[in-house]
């Protein structure tokens, strides 16, 4: 959802559940170079609150880290939570351009689950239906326009420019997926609240959820079957995760409930994508955030499904030097949202 077009100099900034980060680069793709980036973390619900006290604590804070990190530029794109954007894939019949853009706009009023005039509207068209070769397959996008007026209004009481909103899932799919794949493709990000699923296909998403089932809800299955505090159970779920020789399996027998559920989302999303698409195999699932963190939670999904897993990085279509290496994978988890808005092009 751009607002400005033709700004270069800009960052990405994520306003996360309990973390907003920011990452900026420089140059021209396919591989832009790191210039910085930064997080500060959010107390209790504040990253989530609608009250305006809290947007005004959240947004002095985004200022202060602005300035900590030395960004020069008050060009910003920032992430959409999934939770609060629509997103589907949509057929078409195949138009003029500017027809299409009537059709869509009037057909999205039964496609959208909010008020099209209470809604900001934004679609791609990604190319030939795979279900009907009269028609075309469209990107579309919707969120409130109450949602994205306090962003807005945030960002710029402390002097942001905010050249385009973009939805989380979208731009991780971006920073963890390699500019060249032409195979499907599945970014799957445990967050705190939900799970971020997105499955692209020759750059562009093609099955976007926020699975709601997140790192809170594996924390709770622990606390409630073993009767422990929070702390606890965070210590002991991320430390063992679904190892079933440490402890004696006490804390995979008490999240498997919860992570099924979750793995049961995932397959019901492998199997629409596939009767949408055919033929078209899942080449690999990329996973980041609580999905990586997790130990032995990739091992779970690989004997799961039977697909490729593979350890995300948020920099691997941005170049930096060499010696930070480390540094970078160190905070890899966190940032793909962030640098998925910074590598925009448009």
């Amino acid at each position: 959802m751009s607002l400005v077009s033709g700004v270069s100099d800009f960052f990405g900034l994520d306003i996360g559940t309990t973390a907003v980060r920011l990452v900026q680069l420089r140059g021209n793709p396919p591989l832009k170079t790191l210039v910085k980036y930064a997080y500060v973390n959010l107390e209790g619900k504040t990253g989530v609150s609608d009250s305006r006290a809290d947007q005004q604590k959240v947004a002095l804070l985004i200022r202060d880290m602005i300035t900590e990190a030395r960004i020069t530029t008050q060009n910003v794109a920032v992430g959409l939570p999934s939770s609060r954007v629509f997103t589907a894939v949509v057929d078409i019949d195949r138009l003029e351009p500017d027809e299409l853009a009537s059709t869509i706009q009037y057909q999205a009023d039964s496609l959208i689950p909010t008020p099209l005039a209470e809604s900001k509207l934004d679609w791609a068209l990604l190319g030939d239906s795979p279900k009907d070769k009269n028609k075309v397959e469209v990107l579309l996008s919707s969120v409130t326009n109450e949602f994205i007026e306090s962003r807005l209004d945030m960002l710029e009481s402390i002097g942001l420019n905010v050249i385009a909103f973009e939805p989380d899932n979208v731009a991780i799919a971006r920073a963890l997926i390699a500019t060249e794949a032409t195979v499907p493709q599945m970014v799957l990000d445990i967050g705190s609240k939900s799970t971020d699923l997105v499955i692209a296909m020759n750059g562009s998403p093609r099955l976007t959820r926020a699975i709601p089932t997140g790192s809170d809800a594996i924390i709770r299955s622990a606390m409630q079957n073993l009767s422990i505090d929070q702390s606890q159970a965070e210590q002991f779920v991320f430390k063992f995760g679904l190892s079933k020789d440490k402890l004696e399996g006490q804390i995979y027998q008490a999240i498997i409930g919860t992570i099924d559920l979750l793995v049961s989302e995932i397959d019901k999303s492998i199997k629409f994508f596939q009767s949408r698409y055919g033929d078209t195999r899942l080449d690999r699932i990329i996973v980041t955030g609580g999905a990586s963190s997790l130990p032995e939670f990739p091992v779970y999904l690989a004997n799961k499904f039977g697909i490729n897993i593979e350890i995300g990085s948020a920099w691997r279509n941005i170049s930096f030097p060499a010696e930070r290496q480390n540094e970078l994978l160190a905070v890899s988890n966190h940032f793909g949202v962030a640098a998925g808005l910074a590598e925009r092009t448009e």
